[in-house]
């Protein structure tokens, strides 16, 4: 796992990308602080190539009735209601029920995190106390901690409305985005029913449970497939030669300069994490 943000300012803080800035906000409470990423998905990514010549390539819209590629002026937005039947609406329709986005985090009331089924949870981030907002955020940090209570919000972000969660990490605030109640499949819809269990086949299954009973350590945990991937490459760097796409062709950026040590800082960096 990797270490929490320090609640503080200073040039560790700069480096941070924040995805908002704004305020926590509660009673006459007002928090300055910025959101950022606390999950980093380690996905390995491909381009797709052209088999001919190597070029890389973009999708584009195809219309199958023309037969023919959609130039981006006449693509126009449809919810679908029935088999080939759509409503249209415009960038303008859209745009009137978008809500504004939020410069608040406006907590409306505490819960306890106890009583909410983690089904609920969606995203996680860190909120970053700002310059003249490290006093309060500690406060409401270990406030939250101590009462092991979690503020519920509204919060707007990326045109889309989020139920959030503002609860304690050790010392860091944290905000997970959540699923509405009308997003969340009941569980009833999927259990095998009430019934008697048999009372000797449910001691036996909470033994079995018990012996394997243990601690939650993330770090023991890898992703091995994304490990074999990474190593593959690694490999095949050495031995197998690179194509090139053409010069027309080429995407504008800036690619390891030596992709070997690249690979070999990464798997390195992942045994260090396990």
């Amino acid at each position: 796992m990797k270490s929490l943000p320090k609640v503080a300012t200073g040039p560790d803080q700069e480096a941070l990308h924040a995805m908002w800035s704004g305020t926590i906000s509660f009673s006459l409470v007002a928090i300055p602080v910025q959101l950022v990423k606390a999950v980093e998905p380690g996905r390995v990514s491909f381009r797709m190539l052209h088999k001919k010549d190597y070029s890389p390539l973009a999708r584009k819209m195809f219309c199958p009735q023309d037969e023919t590629m959609v130039p981006p002026d006449e693509i126009v937005r449809g919810y679908e209601i029935g088999p080939e039947k759509y409503i249209l609406i415009t960038d303008e329709e859209l745009e009137s029920v978008t809500p504004e986005r939020s410069r608040t985090i406006e907590i409306s009331e505490f819960i306890d995190l106890k009583e909410v089924d983690p089904i609920f949870f969606e995203h996680p981030y860190y909120l970053v106390p700002m310059k003249g907002g490290e006093k309060a955020y500690r406060l409401l940090a270990e406030v939250i901690r101590q009462t092991g209570k979690a503020g519920l919000a509204k919060f707007v972000f990326s045109e889309r409305e989020y139920l959030v969660a503002v609860k304690s990490t050790g010392e860091a605030l944290t905000l997970i985005t959540m699923h509405y109640n009308s997003d969340v499949a009941t569980a009833d819809e999927f259990s095998s029913g009430r019934g008697e269990a048999d009372a000797h086949e449910l001691g036996r299954m909470k033994k079995s449970v018990k012996k394997m009973m243990a601690q939650f350590s993330p770090e023991k945990y890898a992703d091995r497939r994304r490990e074999k991937i990474v190593e593959l490459l690694g490999r095949k760097v050495k031995t197998s030669a690179l194509v090139e796409a053409p010069a027309a062709g080429e995407v504008d950026s800036e690619g390891p300069t030596d992709l070997v040590a690249t690979l070999q800082e990464i798997m390195q960096k992942m045994k260090q994490e396990r």
